[in-house]
């Protein structure tokens, strides 16, 4: 009997143990996508099921900038990088506040989109996520996008986290397309020598309330993430460091509004303006107007 307890502790040393080992190659992994980069964004739809003879699929698109990721957040199971892009000449540059990824382990709480500006509030048990991270991605004022969880896998001399999950339209699409209203989007991202990749299978649906989704074509995203020298986005890094605080109050208080743990619906204008044009203004900086404002776009 002693000897059987003996071999038991053993296993479950080793088996603590090689989880541990796994999880830090998972954070390594994450966090590989820090940094100043080159990137290459490529759009292109590959297959579209309307019956409409006059249907047009929308123009295979491809961009380039240069994109600043900055390390936010570093905890044992959170991981926050913030994505900033900066255009124009290295002597002025320009800063946009990009998109926001945060990665959480084995975290159970979920914002699924549902369609029409409502995410839908989900939870999962311990085991349906245990070794699993996370990944919240976030629009350019913090608002939620879309997330979903999975495993990071490292074999063969590959690191990769694949997903798939239901989005809002992506902002090259959502002024110009009004006959679909969800992106299934399927998410890889995979650590690579160059730097990191983000290769997606979307899928353009039409979701109506009571009727199953209807596919109306796919597409094929894939975004090269080379990287540089941070010196080339030393702008980015000086912006971040002057407007940061005010960006800690607006991630304090959407925490705030997810941390109710219900469905959650907003506004897509208030006073014929979209929340992100009220939080990039400069005078925006208080902590009573953020508040104010955000919560003024969230449905009752």
């Amino acid at each position: 009997m002693k000897h059987y307890l003996i071999i038991t502790l053993l296993t479950l040393v080793t088996l603590n143990a090689t989880a541990q080992t796994k999880k830090v190659k998972d954070q390594e992994a994450i966090k590989k996508m820090c940094g100043c980069f080159e990137v290459t964004f490529n759009f292109a739809e590959t297959f579209n099921y309307s019956q409409d003879s006059l249907y047009k699929p929308s123009k295979t698109k491809v961009d380039k900038g240069l994109e600043w990721a900055q390390l936010v957040e570093d905890e044992d199971d959170k991981i926050s990088i913030q994505h900033l892009l900066q255009v124009g000449s290295p002597e002025k540059p320009y800063i946009v506040k990009h998109w926001r990824q945060d990665w959480l382990f084995q975290n159970k709480d979920f914002y699924m989109f549902d369609g029409d500006n409502k995410w839908d509030f989900k939870t999962k048990t311990e085991d349906e996520v245990e070794g699993q991270w996370t990944q919240k991605v976030y629009q350019v004022d913090d608002s939620p996008r879309y997330e979903g969880c999975a495993t990071w896998v490292h074999v063969d001399g590959k690191s990769f986290w694949e997903n798939t999950t239901t989005a809002p339209l992506p902002r090259r699409e959502y002024t110009k397309r009004s006959d679909y209203n969800v992106t299934l989007r399927g998410n890889r991202h995979e650590i690579t020598e160059y730097g990191w990749l983000h290769d997606q299978d979307n899928a353009k649906v039409i979701r109506v309330e009571g009727k199953e989704d209807v596919t109306l074509a796919n597409e094929k995203g894939y975004n090269t993430y080379v990287k540089v020298e941070d010196s080339r986005c030393q702008g980015a890094i000086d912006w971040w460091k002057e407007h940061n605080k005010k960006w800690e109050i607006v991630r304090a208080k959407w925490d705030e509004v997810y941390g109710r743990n219900k469905d959650l619906q907003l506004e897509d204008k208030v006073d014929n303006k979209v929340l992100f044009k009220y939080l990039f203004d400069e005078e925006m900086t208080k902590k009573k107007d953020i508040n104010k404002t955000i919560e003024s776009f969230v449905k009752k």
